[in-house]
């Protein structure tokens, strides 16, 4: 009676084994002589798109990706672009890896888990298409060329394009940089649509130096922009508000003059001591009590304004900044800003330590890009919906050859063309007076 009982049991279970091994059709142990079709096949992006974080190619947080500036016709509202450009530093360079470095360390945002709570607000499932644009080609032999790629890269994404949703306003981008001095293609590019541009400026140093902070027997045009100069530049050109905000300061000083010059560029200053001083509230309400809601701003964040335990890899540090949690909270306390453009930039993956670096920058986009999506459309801030297209310039010399120039650049051949003139009358002049000293 007990074997019987034994072998029932045995039954039961290769029976119940049998059941389970049939309907398991994925088992890669057995093999089947007859398994059920199942009337609904799972198709091959269900088996095959489901990847993990750490899985895929690197674009930023799992975004689509395609080459914007390769197609004129391609429908979005916000664009991460790289614009992987180092050689205007005056420290350590690096910078060039730094859209690959913060691309690699946003894989843990998705869609899926792109939730916001401090915004309440989830930036990747909302109303906007929010594309990974690549990169801007920029060489690294030639600065002058280098900014003319830049100039030209940004016109041809702001001011020859329409978001998705919109038909009078251009896509606004998030640059991964790259050295700080990116921001000045973006700005030019951004003048022309909305005006004048508040800036809001994240950082350890002023960028507000003229050429002659940088001291040198050696000069050229070129040598007067790098990273440290280009909001005295874009100052020059009369793009930027009499509303600028910096926030974090705490850089070293060629002396006082460099004070008084950034107030005659319009910028209040905001120093790394203040959050601790005055707190965190301060440094919000004073932001927002500068900068108007309701016009065109550029949000600039040199990795830099971090200390340096929290953002080793950049080009220059200085001690005594920032922690990450203060940054991000004071991000999120300005979102109803009008942020038209921004920046990340100075990461610099060779000197960071387990991807600190750019894990914090990769943390700012987020929370940029949260804001963003949360305020909408800026449509009514756009002063201009039709820019120019580019000039066409024949050469006179030949017929064939044909330039395309943009009005600053038309104003410098101009400037040159004048200088030739001047040179050429000068030598005649010369020639003149000794052909009269011979008589």
């Amino acid at each position: 009676m007990r074997l019987l009982n034994i072998l029932s049991i045995l039954l039961i279970a290769t029976t119940v084994s049998a059941n389970q091994l049939l309907a398991d059709s994925f088992s890669d142990n057995v093999v089947y002589f007859d398994t059920p079709m199942k009337e609904d096949e799972p198709k091959l992006k269900d088996m095959w798109d489901g990847l993990w974080p750490f899985q895929g190619i690197n674009t930023f947080a799992h975004l689509e990706h395609d080459k914007c500036l390769l197609d004129p016709a391609l429908e979005y509202d916000i664009g991460i672009i790289g614009v992987p450009f180092d050689t205007a530093t005056s420290y350590r360079p690096g910078a060039r890896f730094g859209p690959r470095a913060i691309r690699a360390a946003s894989q843990r945002q998705t869609s899926l888990r792109g939730y916001n709570q401090r915004a309440d607000f989830n930036p990747y499932t909302s109303w906007a298409k929010i594309l990974d644009c690549g990169d801007i080609p920029v060489t690294p032999m030639d600065n002058s060329l280098a900014f003319k790629q830049m100039n030209k890269g940004f016109e041809e994404l702001i001011a020859r394009r329409n978001s998705k949703n919109s038909t009078s306003t251009p896509p606004r981008y998030v640059i991964l940089g790259g050295d700080h001095s990116v921001l000045l293609p973006h700005l030019r590019a951004l003048h022309e649509i909305y005006g004048k541009i508040n800036i809001l400026h994240f950082d350890a140093h002023l960028d507000t130096w003229g050429p002659d902070k940088y001291p040198s027997f050696w000069h050229s045009k070129q040598a007067e922009l790098n990273h440290g100069s280009m909001l005295w530049k874009a100052n020059k050109e009369g793009l930027t508000s009499q509303t600028n905000v910096h926030a974090g300061v705490r850089t070293k000083l060629s002396g006082i003059q460099d004070y008084v010059d950034d107030d005659d560029q319009n910028f209040t200053r905001i120093t790394a001591d203040d959050i601790w001083i005055k707190g965190v509230q301060y440094v919000v309400d004073k932001i927002l009590d500068t900068i108007p809601q309701d016009t065109p701003t550029y949000l600039s964040v040199d990795i830099d304004v971090l200390d340096p335990a929290f953002g080793s890899g950049t080009g220059t540090q200085e001690p005594g900044g920032w922690l990450p949690r203060e940054l991000i909270y004071i991000l999120r306390s300005i979102e109803n800003l009008s942020i038209v453009g921004a920046d990340i930039v100075e990461v610099s993956p060779a000197f960071d330590t387990a991807e600190i670096t750019a894990t914090n920058g990769a943390q700012v986009v987020f929370e940029v890009l949260t804001s963003m999506v949360k305020k909408g459309s800026l449509a009514h801030l756009v002063k201009n919906n039709n820019p120019k297209d580019l000039l066409e310039i024949k050469s006179n010399n030949d017929a064939k050859s044909t330039q395309y120039l943009d009005k600053q650049e038309i104003n410098k051949l101009i400037e040159t063309k004048l200088k030739e003139f001047e040179e050429i009358k000068f030598n005649l002049l010369s020639e003149i007076e000794q052909l009269k000293s011979t008589q």
